[in-house]
């Protein structure tokens, strides 16, 4: 006798509907959009109702006004935009192109201290700002590069040592048969990284990109250290000299927040599935 075996008993299940995992869901979306959505809302109240008794915390305003954009934009807040930008790219080009050559010999050569040279690197990116601002001044004082661009060159101790490791992590999980066939296929070591390797890491790179372009835009303590001229000022120093001496304006504030937020809000938006990408792609140990 043949022995017939039902083969539909584990069909996959569709997912069902959890009221209680949407509601969770629900609260924690709220918990994330509320602050970005209170300062959207608070940049069109006036100045009566962002500190009157009555209207601070109402959700709409009653007499909404543009004019706390007017005013940031009188003060110069599209400078800083621009200076943000100019740093920001710079910072992200030099910093991935180091922190690739670098991360390509740590994950593919093999040389005494190199467990003490990827602990090093990691502590250095844990070291206080506050500990390497002097020294980092009084750098720059004597090279005469104050209030210049130059202070990208500062952010990399903030931004090359995270770059490193993140591009570590996927340049050792391309097989080392893909530079084998590329040598014998007559590639040199350059033509194979340029033509083979990165692009195979190109989700690495790209993640690494925008992480360091992200944490250079948001930079504060390098900048307002080094380049104490406004022409100079980043986003982030200009938000905070938004205050008199016995008042912080923040209808000011949560504007010039606003319009800062939208370059790297598309940037996030438009690029969202190359970072994930990228995360995740480097996540895995094969």
């Amino acid at each position: 006798m043949t022995t017939l075996v039902k083969t539909n008993r584990l069909k996959p299940q569709g997912s069902r509907f959890n009221p209680l995992s949407w509601l969770v869901i629900a609260l924690f979306l709220l918990i994330m959009v509320f602050p970005f959505l209170w300062i959207l809302i608070t940049s069109f109240k006036p100045g009566s109702e962002i500190y009157g008794r009555d209207t601070a915390f109402r959700i709409l305003a009653i007499n909404p006004t543009l004019s706390n954009y007017e005013t940031v934009l009188q003060k110069g807040i599209l400078s800083s935009v621009k200076n943000s930008m100019i740093v920001s790219s710079i910072t992200t080009a030099y910093v991935v192109l180091v922190a690739s050559m670098s991360a390509y010999i740590l994950a593919r050569f093999t040389f005494k201290g190199k467990r003490l040279l990827m602990g090093l690197i990691l502590g250095i990116s844990m070291f206080p700002q506050m500990i390497i601002v002097g020294p980092v001044f009084n750098l720059y004082y004597n090279l005469k590069a104050l209030n210049s661009y130059w202070v990208t060159l500062a952010y990399s101790t903030i931004t090359l040592p995270s770059a490193v490791w993140i591009m570590v992590a996927h340049f050792k999980r391309i097989p080392l048969s893909i530079e084998e066939a590329a040598r014998i296929d007559g590639c040199n070591l350059w033509q194979m990284l340029w033509k083979v390797i990165f692009p195979i890491a190109a989700p690495g790179v790209f993640t690494t990109a925008i992480m360091t372009f992200i944490a250079a835009w948001n930079e504060y303590l390098l900048t307002l250290t080094l380049n104490s001229d406004k022409a100079y000022h980043t986003v982030p120093v200009a938000i905070n000299a938004l205050r008199t001496q016995f008042t912080i304006l923040w209808g000011e504030i949560t504007a010039a927040t606003v319009i800062v937020i939208i370059p790297t809000l598309i940037i996030v938006l438009l690029f969202q599935k190359q970072i994930v990408s990228g995360i995740t792609s480097g996540a895995v140990k094969e």
